[in-house]
C-alpha cells in the first residue's frame, strides 16, 4: 500500500497522508485550509514497513482505506508547571 505524505507549511509537525500523490480528493476542505498549502515531503510503501516514527501504522492504514487520508498531528505540549507541581506533591 503505496501513499504519500506532505507536510504542513502553517503548523509545525503536522502531516497528511493520502493515498495517491496530489489528490486530496477525500481530504474535507476545512482541513485543507487549515493545513495550509501541502509540501510532499515522501512516498513510503506502508507495506514494507513494520512501524512509523510518530504515528501507528495500523491506524493510518485503517484510515487511508476507511476515510481516504491520515492527519497526523503533533504531540501535545507537555506543562512543566503541572509536572513541577506533582513532583512538589510527590517529595513532602
Amino acid at each position: 500500500m503505496l501513499c504519500a505524505v506532505y507536510k504542513s507549511l502553517k503548523k509545525e509537525q503536522t502531516y497528511l497522508y493520502v493515498e495517491r500523490r496530489d489528490d486530496f480528493s477525500a481530504v474535507p476542505e476545512a482541513l485543507l485550509t487549515s493545513f495550509g498549502p501541502p509540501k510532499l515531503v515522501t512516498i513510503i510503501n506502508l507495506a514494507s514497513r513494520q512501524y512509523l516514527a510518530l504515528a501507528d501504522l495500523d491506524k493510518v492504514k485503517q484510515q487511508l482505506q476507511s476515510q481516504g487520508f491520515y492527519l497526523q498531528v503533533p504531540p501535545p505540549v507537555e506543562n512543566l508547571l503541572t509536572k513541577h507541581k506533582a513532583q512538589q506533591l510527590t517529595d513532602k
